[in-house]
């Protein structure tokens, strides 16, 4: 007598499609919590809020290098000011950068004022103007004194003029106006580093979840 055994469901199916699921409540969670962290809250594709989050990241890191030489400046005129010169030699040499934004139309004008020490603070304003699709069309510098006057002028493309120049422009100030006082310098420094690590490590997840494209954190 022939026995036939009644067909079993797959075990091992219905475990994939259990982990599949978790798989991608966890990504929900994660892209939810990637979003929460970015300062532009408009409505975005996935791709896209994976592109701005890169982008702020480098500018959080850029600040971060720029509060840290800040409070290094900080301390040494406080260390100096035992002795008028040092201290006011000290004082001379600590010139916060100051930065000024200009449109017309479609033209934009940024006008950097920083001490020498500072001149990664100019670079940075160039990417983050090419990331924010504005065109270089000139820029020129000049010693005025001890400091240095760095005078952009950008073009913002035209596919991208609907959104004016708004964003860019508060982006720049943000990234480049800073506390100067030690105790709001040391919680924005510690605040700019947590959400650096948070924002990494999300990503670094996402990455190894295979969420996003080959060498997109290379960038």
């Amino acid at each position: 007598m022939n026995s036939q055994q009644p067909p079993q469901p797959s075990s091992n199916k219905v475990e994939r499609k259990i982990v599949e699921k978790n798989r991608r409540n966890q990504m929900k969670n994660l892209f939810s919590q990637l979003y929460s962290l970015l300062p532009n809250q408009e409505v975005m594709s996935v791709g896209d809020q994976i592109d701005e989050a890169i982008k702020y990241i480098k500018i959080l890191e850029a600040r971060v290098k720029m509060m840290q030489e800040k409070k290094e400046r900080l301390m040494e005129m406080q260390r100096n000011r035992s002795g008028c010169s040092s201290a006011s030699e000290a004082q001379r040499s600590f010139k916060a950068p100051r930065i000024e934004t200009h449109e017309r139309g479609s033209s934009l004008k940024v006008i950097l004022t920083c001490g020498v020490d500072n001149q990664f603070i100019f670079s940075e304003i160039i990417r983050i103007l090419h990331e924010e699709n504005v065109e270089v069309i000139s820029a020129n510098s000049s010693m005025v004194g001890d400091l240095i006057l760095h005078v952009v002028h950008g073009e913002v493309r035209q596919s991208f003029f609907q959104f004016g120049t708004t964003k860019v422009r508060e982006k720049l100030k943000w990234f480049v106006n800073g506390s100067t006082s030690d105790m709001e310098m040391d919680s924005e420094l510690g605040d700019f580093e947590i959400e650096t690590a948070e924002m990494w490590e999300i990503l670094t997840t996402l990455d190894t979840n295979e969420c996003l494209p080959p060498n997109l954190l290379q960038n």
